[in-house]
């Protein structure tokens, strides 16, 4: 009998047990409902949460750009022939119309002398043939052979002044020079590259920007931008816009100049471009954290008497901190920031304003 009633004593246990849990169930469930043990409403959610206001934005692009010299050549001779005289200095700033490099030009200038001899001499030719034509000592066509072999003498003597002229390389502007890659006595030619001539008094930046923004962007807007392992920011104007979109890309190309009179800018360099697209004068700005990430976008909570209201909003251009809000959302809002992945419509909440 005693055995008996031990095992009576422990069905009642169990059984007292099931109930117990399957009462606690309901009650969680009633709370979870918005019902507290007593039928109330469910304690408020306590959140953080700003009271939206109009505010001056300005929305700017971060692009990638690089930094190029404003003129940038490689230095040549336009005919061949050996160096005779190298006159400037590897790494030295030469000015415009210096003499950079001579090339010798004792040959030319004994095919001028023979030139200017024969011009001479066809000039003479022209001159006493038209004494006799005057005279109707000699046809028109004699007289038309003769004048042409003058004309041909002084083309010729044209021609081999300009190849003379040639001999001697000068900058087409000042700019620094870099490292040459001749020696005096080096025969060269057309396709030897004898230095990079360079000039960085201003640079040029060229950038992309995609197609959405091209319309944005025009002549004359001024930028911002820094380069790779320094923190100091320049300024540029974009002074020249291609006029297609890239169909590869989707991007438009554009260049700005920027002033560089103490040479700190070096051509090849990477920027970092901030384009300052337009400005918002009455811009609504959420954090960054009040925003949730949905299948169709991006939606927030609002408070609403004391509620949490869930809104789809539709976002533009953001800040280390905030997001612009284009749509869903205006001025005097009460946007829920922190505790929102908790929260349900309609869920009570007790708002802590920042």
């Amino acid at each position: 009998m005693k055995l008996k009633n031990i095992v009576y004593l422990l069905l009642a246990l169990v059984l007292g047990g099931m109930i117990f849990y399957r009462i606690s169930a309901n009650s969680s469930k009633e709370e979870e409902n918005g019902k507290g043990k007593n039928g109330g409403d469910k304690k408020p959610s306590k959140v953080s949460g700003i009271v939206l206001k109009p505010q001056v934005f300005s929305d700017n692009l971060s692009l990638s750009g690089s930094i190029e010299a404003n003129e940038q050549i490689e230095v040549r001779s336009e005919v061949s022939g050996v160096v005779e005289n190298i006159n400037f200095q590897e790494g030295s700033f030469v000015s415009k119309g210096q003499q950079l490099f001579k090339i010798n030009d004792v040959e030319l200038r004994a095919q001028l002398s023979q030139a200017r001899t024969k011009q001479t001499l066809a000039s003479e030719n022209e001159r006493r043939a038209k004494l006799l034509l005057q005279k109707e000592a000699i046809s028109q066509e004699e007289y038309d052979i003769a004048s042409a072999d003058f004309r041909s003498a002084q083309a010729q003597n044209q021609l081999i002044q300009a190849q003379i002229a040639k001999t001697s390389v000068r900058a087409p502007f000042s700019g620094k020079i870099g490292l040459r890659s001749i020696s005096k006595g080096t025969y060269i030619t057309p396709t030897t590259v004898v230095a990079n001539l360079v000039n960085t008094n201003q640079v040029k930046i060229t950038f992309s920007i995609p197609e959405k923004y091209a319309t944005k962007v025009k002549v004359n807007t001024v930028l911002s931008f820094t380069t790779s392992g320094s923190k100091e920011q320049y300024t540029a104007k974009v002074y020249a816009i291609e006029p297609e979109i890239e169909e590869a890309t989707r991007t438009l190309k554009m260049r700005a100049v920027a002033q560089n009179s103490n040479g700190k800018l070096i051509p090849g360099t990477f920027a970092n471009v901030s384009l300052p697209l337009e400005n918002i004068n009455d811009a609504l700005l959420v954090p960054t954290q009040a925003l949730i990430p949905v299948q169709n976008g991006k939606k927030v909570f609002v408070s609403v008497n004391g509620k949490a209201k869930e809104i789809m909003v539709e976002t533009g251009a953001r800040t280390d901190k905030d997001v612009l809000v284009l749509t869903g959302l205006k001025a005097g809002d009460t946007v829920l920031t922190t505790g929102v992945m908790t929260l349900k419509d309609d869920t009570p909440v007790k708002v802590n304003l920042k």
